[in-house]
């Protein structure tokens, strides 16, 4: 159970790093106790996303991996981060990334921040 916790958390500081460094990721709400409550039900959503649909995208991508010896990564990571925008706003949350190319370097983004937090942070697993 901790390690779930600790996933999310990362997850949570992750997208709130992204959405820090570029302005075409958007993350509102009327006080900060809003905002942090957005960035963690984002993150359970981008959770999920990253559960239940990205293995089948890695699966159905896997020619494309081989063949940019495994840079189509990023353009996954950025699909699942534009479609974690998508059912965010879907549900009435308030985060918004602006395009592909703001997913891309967003995903960059969230990719170092989870794998320098992963270091730091204690997993159970």
């Amino acid at each position: 159970m901790k390690s779930i916790l600790v996933a999310w958390f990362i997850a949570g500081c992750s997208l709130a790093a992204a959405a820090w460094v570029f302005d075409g990721i958007t993350v509102t709400g009327a006080t900060r106790q809003d905002r942090v409550i957005t960035l963690l039900v984002v993150a359970a959503i981008f959770g999920l996303v990253n559960s239940f649909v990205r293995p089948v995208v890695k699966l159905l991508s896997l020619p494309l991996y081989l063949l940019t010896l495994g840079l189509f990564f990023l353009v996954v990571n950025a699909l699942m981060l534009l479609l974690t925008s998508w059912i965010a706003d879907q549900g009435g949350v308030s985060f918004h990334v602006d395009g592909f190319w703001t997913a891309l370097w967003g995903a960059v983004v969230i990719s170092l921040v989870s794998w320098l937090l992963g270091l730091v942070l204690p997993d159970d697993d």
